[in-house]
């Protein structure tokens, strides 16, 4: 029996009932799906940026009785900020594959709106400690934890409906450009944190806190997780063709919905999601997971640690405070957007995800060496060498994370209307979380042995990042010269590597 409540979940959006005077076009749905969709994730990445801006303030380069916020402010400081990173994401990484999985079987926008709510009161808490004088270390632990696990919503989520309103057509492009969400909750992230912290550290995380809660009303009264939701048939459905432009009530576009039989919902109310292992099944998976571990290594160790490393660091023979390091931190998510925009349209060109992606990584190295050695030259240098790290440290994190994971989320081995969207997304980012975590883990105990050591460890992730996606690559190769490979070296994966051609 058809289930088709506008009002219920699985059906359309109260606050679109509300705005939208008449049936809307597809094109105007998506352009409010894009933008849905991107002021929830920026929500989600400002609210993760407070720790990295406080972390000079919680423990100070010269500690004292009276200096920082213990239990952070002693010799051990510095371990203790790690652990709590590393909390948080590990959490985040094993919520991830549980994430993934739900956000296939249940509705995606009841499930991201969850998400953003439990994110925003935990986030706030743990600046609540600041007004409780709060000095356990094991309630901050506690918070940061609790916060991972609905932080884990998010992305599984986003990146699932964005696949299910787009099809492969251009998705490099478009999920690069969309993929800014990244950056722009980066740099409204630490412009926020770094705003209010003159009036205690607490306000950092209570304010980014409240954002991302109402972040959730938004997604909760405005996003339609499916085509269908809104009486569209599905832009993946009827084999493929070339024709994305989606139907309206079962007509092509101009039809208005009205006298016309629904088309049969699965939206998302009756979805059939797919297992973990069968999603680690799927030609390409395994090897973009792994490699997304380093990557996130890479990304969320400058992520953390950037602020706190520049206002350790002589820039132009001065140091700066930490409220101007916060604010030029962010300059590093600057140089991100143009990494994500210029990977995806770079692969989207070449149709070739794999050699992109480890090109920008490779790229990475001698960009982080020339900023570590010459970044302290002086402010320009320093801003100028932190963009373009910015650049290709997050070009292939955002390529893998969002074009990547639809690709395989949409894979042809998937028969039938079976969908692994989210789950797909969230065995790859959240193998790349677990890279995530032990990156500022790391940091946090070699940076007391100098920067030195922390650059070469952010060198040898980038390289591995590049390297695990070899045999990808000279699958592509051989596909774009004309030569299939012998049936020795046949790699399945390749066409992972990739989008579909047939809707090309």
């Amino acid at each position: 029996m058809s289930r088709h409540c506008d009002c219920c979940c699985g059906g359309i959006p109260p606050g679109l009932l509300l705005i939208r005077g008449k049936q809307w076009n597809l094109q105007t749905y998506r352009y409010m799906v894009l933008l849905t969709t991107f002021i929830a994730y920026a929500c989600y990445h400002a609210s993760r940026k407070p720790t990295g801006i406080v972390k000079s303030v919680l423990c100070p380069e010269h500690k004292g009785t009276n200096q920082g916020w213990s239990p952070f402010n002693g010799h051990d400081g510095t371990s203790k900020l790690g652990e709590i990173d590393v909390a948080f994401l590990a959490c985040y990484s094993m919520g991830m594959y549980v994430a993934g999985h739900l956000g296939d079987s249940l509705d995606l926008r009841l499930f991201l709106t969850t998400g953003m709510v439990g994110s925003g009161i935990f986030v706030s808490l743990f600046g609540m400690g600041y007004f409780w004088n709060m000095h356990s270390f094991l309630f901050y632990l506690s918070m940061q934890m609790i916060a991972g696990m609905f932080q884990a919503t998010g992305w599984p989520s986003v990146v699932a409906v964005i696949g299910n309103w787009f099809g492969k057509r251009k998705r490099g492009l478009i999920m690069g450009v969309w993929n800014a969400h990244t950056s722009v909750g980066n740099i409204s992230g630490s412009l926020l944190a770094a705003s209010v912290l003159e009036y205690g550290w607490g306000w950092s995380f209570v304010v980014p806190g409240v954002v991302i809660v109402l972040g959730g009303v938004l997604v909760y009264l405005f996003l339609a997780p499916y085509p269908e939701d809104v009486g569209f048939s599905c832009v993946h459905g009827g084999g493929g063709g070339g024709d994305e432009e989606a139907q309206v009530n079962g007509v092509k576009k101009g039809g208005g919905g009205g006298g016309v039989a629904p088309p049969t919902r699965e939206g998302s109310v009756n979805r059939k999601s797919v297992g973990l292992v069968e999603a680690c099944m799927i030609p390409g998976v395994i090897p973009f997971a792994l490699c997304l571990f380093f990557a996130k290594l890479v990304a969320y160790t400058f992520l953390y640690w950037l602020p706190f490393y520049l206002t350790q660091t002589e820039i132009g023979g001065k140091y700066i405070s930490v409220k101007s390091a916060g604010n030029l931190s962010a300059l590093f998510d600057v140089g991100g957007i143009f990494g994500g925009i210029l990977a995806g349209y770079v692969s989207d060109k070449l149709n070739a995800r794999a050699i992109t992606a480890a090109s920008f990584m490779y790229a990475a190295i001698p960009s982080m060496l020339l900023y570590r050695h010459y970044g302290s030259v002086s402010m320009n240098a320093n801003i100028g060498l932190m963009m373009v790290s910015g650049l290709f440290v997050n070009g292939p994190y955002a390529l893998i994370t969002t074009a990547v994971s639809a690709d395989l989320g949409t894979h042809s081995s998937l028969k039938g209307d079976s969908r692994a969207l989210a789950t797909v997304t969230a065995i790859i980012d959240g193998t790349g979380s677990v890279g995530a975590a032990l990156g500022p883990l790391l940091t946090g105990f070699i940076s007391s042995r100098g920067w030195d050591e922390v650059f070469m460890m952010l060198v040898l992730g980038a390289f591995i990042a590049g390297l695990l996606l070899s045999r990808l690559i000279i699958a592509e190769i051989a596909e774009r010269s004309g030569k299939p490979l012998s049936s020795g070296q046949q790699n399945p994966e390749a066409t992972a590597s990739q989008p579909l051609l047939e809707e090309r």
